[in-house]
């Protein structure tokens, strides 16, 4: 069964590793040849798969970044996802959409997801909830997906189930309660209420404490962010927010902090430019988004107040379809934080942080066709 769970979890992805593989002008090759280019891209997946690599090996907290995008559009990010791994097991923070394709761009063992902690409830952070729903459910999860969050995760989370439940008639008829017990495609709400001042455990077992915090996200309410604290190791998300004292607050010592960056410059050029087009309605909902969110140089400034080990940058805004728009992104960071202690995200980064102490380590996991 576990075999048949590691197959169907990234089928997907299986499709296009095989069909990369046909290089060259395929419309030009035997039929035959692209069958066979397709057949040992499919057998070479199945012999490596994601799961059987050293970042489900219990010996780090780790984090990867699985969608580094904001609501503005970037065709390299998907939408807010950051995932924690400890002991081999998963908990993502938020699911934006687009998500869920990147997780699975990455081979990512979807049954190893073990719940989701939402910070907020605007739609680039729960949008791929649906689909994150169904695809555990066909990896194999054979019980509901717990999904935590603050006040409203109920009435999120119902409007999913609901939405889904005529795709969990069609699967389960169609592949058999056996393979789609019906029961275990519900997602199941985890609602806590979100503390006025200073934390809240939301999650703890034997490897890993989740706390919950208020960010300042005004006027949404309740907006958090999260704190892991496992094996002497520590990771912040920050969520979404403005600058936040109970943030530097929650994140004092932390060897990670995932923020979220707005470029005030960036977004400045775009309203104006809105503006001089005689699009006022866009410069308005452009301008409108400074009031909540916090700069790369404000972010580099909570980082040095908390004693942060390594701030990544994610969330970004305005997308950075271009390398050289990063420069013009962190415009100043330098100037207020030392650059080897800072980085941008970007959807498939990976940090480790091991047990046995040590700096954190940046690397990647390669995104098929990216």
């Amino acid at each position: 069964m576990h075999a048949n769970r590691t197959v169907r979890s990234s089928l997907a992805a299986l499709i296009l590793a095989a069909s990369l593989t046909c290089v060259g002008d395929a419309g030009a090759q035997p039929v035959g040849l692209v069958a066979g280019f397709f057949e040992k891209g499919v057998e070479a997946r199945l012999k490596a798969p994601l799961s059987k690599t050293d970042l489900f090996d219990g010996a780090a907290l780790r984090v990867v970044l699985c969608g580094t995008g904001s609501p503005m559009p970037d065709p390299a990010r998907a939408k807010a996802c950051t995932a924690v791994i400890v002991k081999g097991r998963v908990y993502l923070v938020d699911v934006g959409p687009g998500a869920v394709n990147s997780l699975q761009l990455m081979g990512f063992p979807l049954d190893r997801i073990a719940g989701v902690f939402l910070t907020h409830y605007h739609s680039d952070h729960i949008g791929d909830l649906g689909e994150l729903r169904m695809q555990t459910w066909v990896a194999g999860r054979a019980a509901p997906l717990p999904v935590h969050g603050p006040e409203g995760v109920e009435r999120v989370v119902g409007g999913f189930n609901a939405a889904y439940g005529l795709d969990d008639d069609y699967r389960t008829l169609h592949h058999g309660e056996a393979y789609m017990p019906h029961a275990a495609a519900q997602l199941a709400a985890q609602g806590f209420t979100a503390p006025e001042a200073g934390e809240r455990v939301v999650y703890r077992d034997a490897d890993v404490t989740i706390t919950a915090f208020r960010v300042n996200h005004d006027p949404i309410k309740p907006a958090v962010g999260y704190r892991f604290d496992a094996g002497g190791r520590s990771v912040v998300v920050s969520g979404d927010t403005g600058p936040s004292a109970n943030l530097v607050k929650e994140s004092r010592g932390a060897d990670l902090l995932v923020h979220e960056a707005l470029s005030a410059r960036m977004v400045g050029l775009i309203n104006q430019a809105s503006k001089a087009a005689g699009l006022d309605r866009q410069a308005k909902m452009v301008n409108d988004t400074l009031t909540y969110h916090t700069d790369p140089v404000d972010a580099a400034r909570e980082a040095n107040a908390a004693g942060v080990g390594l701030l990544v940058y994610s969330h970004l805004a305005p997308g950075l379809p271009q390398p050289a728009l990063e420069k013009l992104f962190v415009d100043g960071v330098a100037a207020v934080r030392d650059p080897k202690s800072w980085a941008v995200g970007f959807d498939g980064m990976r940090i480790d942080l091991p047990f046995a102490g040590g700096a954190p380590v940046q690397s990647k996991v390669p995104m098929l066709g990216r």
